[in-house]
């Protein structure tokens, strides 16, 4: 099993962060050594770009989404929000945080299959996955298994914004896969793919984020902040961040801004 330096590095930070969380942890080590997602990520990372010419849709981008939906939880869990598990009194907030890292790292395998309703062909495939380690990390507590399955699989389905999701966890995903915009996300598929074809205007957009933060807010517990070389970039947050943000259940507890380099920052929410 081949992973790249990006890979490598990025399942060290989900690591370190999860290092107080001694269920998600053991949970993340044996994804990160599974053999057989990590082939369908690549696969579906195969699909996206050279066959679809998309963005990355592959193990960088599921993981950096794991890092968002950490990094916003935590966020959460600093000002007092509890999440869904913690308010209906059935789950801890490590397992919500359990539920959003399966999630992200399987949200988008229906790229394997194609673009159009992934999310729905995700849930298919991740399914078995889910399954086997929730067992593995959950031999004895058949609650545990169904809630975070149950959580994860809603957050995988409502990644897209096509349909209407409910728990504070799903909300998370749905966010934070829509703030992994930066450049690096367009620079394999700009590389490959020279021959305009529809949808190119997400690439040349994404191209121009230079970066996204993900911070303490001022007026809210989560604040997006996002800088971008060129105007461009404009469409990459009010096309796509933007309407999952305003499908999230979270989105009461997000404020977002966002502004070209050395230019007074646009606030959306």
């Amino acid at each position: 099993m081949i992973k790249s330096v990006k890979e490598i590095a990025t399942e060290s930070k989900i690591k370190d962060k999860l290092k107080n969380f001694p269920n998600c942890l053991k949970m993340v080590k044996y994804l990160f050594s599974d053999a057989e997602l990590q082939e369908m990520q690549d696969y579906g990372n195969n699909v996206s770009i050279k066959r679809l010419g998309f963005n990355d849709h592959g193990p960088v981008h599921m993981r950096q989404v794991v890092i968002n939906a950490i990094k916003m939880l935590n966020l959460l869990h600093d000002a007092g929000i509890k999440t869904s598990l913690e308010n209906e009194e059935i789950g801890t907030f490590e397992d919500s945080i359990c539920a959003v890292v399966l999630a992200g790292l399987m949200h988008d395998l229906g790229m394997m299959i194609g673009r159009q309703s992934h999310e729905e062909m995700s849930v298919m495939l991740a399914l078995p996955i889910i399954d086997r380690t929730l067992a593995y990390v959950f031999p004895e507590d058949m609650h545990k298994r169904v809630i975070i399955k149950a959580l994860a699989l809603e957050s995988i389905v409502g990644h897209m914004s096509s349909r209407k999701i409910h728990s504070i966890e799903a909300g998370t995903i749905l966010i934070a896969d829509g703030c992994d915009m930066t450049k690096g996300r367009a620079r394999i598929p700009l590389a490959i793919n020279k021959t305009p074809q529809v949808g190119d205007i997400h690439k040349y957009s994404a191209n121009a984020i230079t970066r996204v933060g993900i911070h303490h807010g001022e007026n809210k517990p989560i604040k997006i902040d996002i800088e971008m070389s060129s105007e461009v970039g404009f469409f990459q947050i009010e096309e796509v961040l933007l309407t999952k943000v305003n499908s999230s259940p979270a989105k009461q507890y997000v404020e977002l801004y966002a502004g070209v380099t050395g230019e007074e920052r646009k606030r959306y929410l």
